[in-house]
Formats: structure tokens, sequence, C-alpha cells
């Protein structure tokens, strides 16, 4: 019988190698445990919806079913499971994709062990993965690849109060990663300007920091 304390884990990876890893490492820790494992995004979903885990660890690139499909499907069923996509910097693209299927974040698959761990707990306790510097960067560089030729568009999501076309064109640079002396610079705008800009978009979204504001952002359809 699973120990309530400790973070059930399942493993979806089409290689058994990196399976073997990581369950090693998760099931060496006295707080964690593994309690299924996936090859493909079917197998994945046929073992979260048996296991019920606390978090699901989703290789993107899978045969048959792949982890953004897998992750769509489960947070269909289970709308609360946390999954956590691995990928690699080769596989930018898809860190956008993933956020708007509703990952709760992503980790490098050559991330130490400790960073790993780290992140695995962090998720646990209800965090988003897309705060470390590596995660910024891979989030700023897939949306670049996609830079729209023009403005965003205001959307019908429901907020505190919308966003005007200035706000929405800040909250898209914001999305490339870009710092507020740059926003200024592309949109000749006062340093300050972009600050209160940024201050504003925070307040209407309901959200602490850039990094919440970006991720929300592209889950609605905010930015492109």
């Amino acid at each position: 019988m699973s120990d309530p304390s400790q973070i059930r884990i399942v493993l979806a990876d089409d290689q058994p190698i990196v399976r073997q890893g990581l369950q090693y490492i998760i099931n060496a820790q006295p707080d964690m445990e593994c309690v299924g494992e996936a090859s493909n995004g079917n197998q994945a979903l046929e073992v979260t919806l048996a296991q019920q885990p606390d978090m699901v660890l989703m290789d993107i690139q899978m045969p048959e079913c792949s982890g953004l499909e897998a992750t769509e499907q489960i947070l269909r069923v289970l709308p609360d499971m946390k999954i956590v996509l691995l990928t690699t910097f080769d596989v930018q693209d898809y860190i956008k994709e993933g956020i708007r299927a509703g990952a709760t974040g992503f980790l490098l698959k050559d991330a130490d062990t400790q960073e790993l761990l780290a992140g695995i707990r962090a998720v646990y306790k209800g965090e988003a993965l897309y705060k470390t510097p590596l995660a910024s960067k891979a989030l700023a560089e897939a949306l670049k690849k996609a830079e729209p030729s023009q403005p965003p568009h205001p959307t019908t999501y429901e907020m505190i109060e919308p966003l005007t076309d200035q706000e929405l064109i800040v909250l898209q640079q914001m999305a490339y990663g870009k710092r507020n002396s740059e926003i200024a610079l592309a949109l000749h705008i006062s340093h300050g300007t972009v600050k209160t800009h940024a201050h504003r978009i925070f307040q209407k979204l309901d959200v602490e920091d850039r990094t919440q504001a970006v991720v929300l952002a592209i889950r609605q359809g905010l930015v492109q």
C-alpha cells in the first residue's frame, strides 16, 4: 500500500532507459514513489486514470499518441492533474502548445538530479515550473519563432477589466522575453510608461509577475 505522505508519480517516456533512470531517482527519495510507467500517450492516459497519481512526468515526443495529446486527454477527465512535460531545447516549438494544453510546467531532460527533484516538489506544492532562467528563455524563444506580423487582437476572455490595445502589445512583447527598456525602445514609449502598462496588466489579469501573466495569456489566447 502506498504511503499517503509520498508524492505519487507516473512516468511517461518512450525510452526504457530514461524511465528506468527516472524511476531509480524517484524511488530513492523518501517522499516520492513511482506508481506507474507508460511508453506512449495512450498508455499514459490509461495508467494515470488507473493509478490517480499526484502528477505525471510526460515526455512530449512519443509514438502513437504524443505527450501533448495525452496531456489534453488526461486533463479533460482529471482537470486538476499536475502534468510536467519533459523536453529538450530542440523541441521549443512544443512548449507553447504544452502550456495551452494545460501542463503545469516543463523540465529540461538535461536538468541535473537536484533540479529535477526540486521541480517535482515545487509542482506538488502547487507551483508552476516556468520561473527558472532556462524555462523562461525556452518559452521566450518558442514564442519568438512564431512572432506575428500583426498586433494581437482583444479576446472575449473575462478579466477584471479588458486590456487595451497598447497593453496587449506590451504583453506580447513580455511573452518574447523582452525587458522593459527593450519594449520601450520597440514601441517608442518611455520606460515609465512600460512599467505602468505592466502594472495594469498584472492587475487586470490578477497575477503577481511577468511569468504568470505570460502563461495565462498563452492559455487564454491573449498572445500569439
